[in-house]
């Protein structure tokens, strides 16, 4: 794991358990509602860390196939090196 996706990672961590314990100390109130999409927010970025963006933009432009399109462009990306 490369420190550019470590820290996508420690930021969806933050997104999600800041926006889980403000949610947890305003108790109930509307704001709670935002709070939560935040925190489901933040799942994707925890476990895909960078590559959410670009699975974002496979399933944007109607890839069918995008476990496909994610892992062909790694296979590019690595052939580059």
């Amino acid at each position: 794991m490369t420190a550019r996706d470590l820290r996508w990672r420690i930021g969806g961590f933050a997104l999600t358990g800041g926006s889980c314990v403000a949610a947890l100390a305003l108790d109930a109130r509307p704001v709670t509602l935002p709070l939560f999409l935040l925190a489901l927010l933040g799942l994707p970025l925890m476990i895909h860390g960078k590559r959410v963006a670009q699975l974002f933009r496979a399933e944007r432009r109607g890839h069918c196939h995008t476990a496909e399109a994610v892992h062909a462009a790694r296979v590019r990306r690595q052939g580059r090196r």
